[in-house]
Parts: structure tokens; C-alpha cells; sequence
């Protein structure tokens, strides 16, 4: 399995279109991390940029985020991956709590507006 993680400093970024970048996790079947992937995120907003077909294509099957806008919630489920927003935190911390139950979507809506409409 692989999960994505907007990231800036080794954190989850809060603003998933603005991420410095992506961090993707594999994942082996006993859900020990084997492998970590720096991705260098586009230019523009997550819900205008191409990231969701370059992430599945990755086999990204899980975004783990802070809060994102509808649209790039959109993008990214339509391409099949999940979106669990409401992760804060050191990424490796983030992983860990997900895998053990302790974060679900707390559907947290993108409140900025400087990269545009959401839609």
C-alpha cells in the first residue's frame, strides 16, 4: 500500500495545495513502512494541478492531509484515493496514528482562497 503526505519539514502542511512537497510511504503488508518517496509538488493550487493522476499512477491509495478544498477532494477521489483530512503533525507520527485507528476524515474544508475558486 502507499500513502501520500503533503509535506513541509518533515510535517504534514496545512495547506495541501501549497505543500513544499509530498512525502509517499509503501507500506508492506504487516504495515511497516519499507520505503519513503519525495515528490516535488506542482506549481498551482492541488485542485487545478495534475498531482491526483500522477499520485495513482504511483499507486498512491491514501492522501493523509490537514484540510483541502473541495476540489482537490474531488480530484483526488475520483482518481481512487482516499482522503483523510485532519492530520497534524511529524508525518511518521501521522502514519503511525492512522495505521492504529486514531485519525478518521474529519472532513476539514480548505478555508483559503488565494489560489482561487475551490470548486
Amino acid at each position: 500500500m502507499k500513502i501520500a503526505l503533503p509535506t513541509r519539514d518533515g510535517r504534514i502542511d496545512d495547506h495541501f495545495g501549497h505543500c513544499d512537497h509530498y512525502t509517499i510511504m509503501t507500506l508492506d503488508d504487516d504495515k511497516n513502512i519499507i520505503q519513503k518517496e519525495r515528490m516535488d509538488s506542482p506549481e498551482g493550487c492541488g485542485c487545478k494541478s495534475d498531482i491526483a493522476p500522477i499520485l495513482a499512477s504511483k499507486g498512491v491509495q491514501v492522501m493523509l492531509a490537514g484540510n483541502m478544498g473541495q476540489g482537490a477532494v474531488n480530484v483526488l477521489q475520483a482518481n481512487k484515493i482516499e482522503v483523510i483530512r485532519s492530520c497534524s503533525g511529524p508525518i511518521e507520527r501521522v502514519v503511525q496514528q492512522w495505521l492504529a485507528g486514531e485519525i478518521k476524515d474529519e472532513l476539514i474544508v480548505c478555508t483559503h482562497h488565494d489560489c482561487g475558486n475551490h470548486a
